[in-house]
């Protein structure tokens, strides 16, 4: 028997990588950028990270690290 549908869910998102070039790589800048981007956000009390999810680009310089974090606020559903 076919699952029932759990409904839809919207959350919010963005998504940031290092500038292209040297150290474009560099996993542990990366990661401190998208904290600041992260305590930048408003309401970050009621912040709910839901998923970050990293990935992996190719360019003339090498692998080229970004990530795109997943969020919501405490209480708050999207329609």
């Amino acid at each position: 028997m076919p699952k029932k549908p759990v409904g839809e869910y919207r959350c919010l998102h963005f998504s940031q990588s290092l500038p292209a070039g040297k150290g474009q790589n560099d996993l542990a800048t990366l990661l401190r950028r998208v904290a600041d981007s992260v305590d930048t956000l408003p309401k970050r009390k009621s912040l709910i990270v839901l998923d970050a999810v990293l990935h992996t680009d190719w360019n003339e310089h090498g692998e080229w690290l970004g990530m795109t974090v997943y969020y919501d606020y405490a209480g708050k559903r999207h329609p």
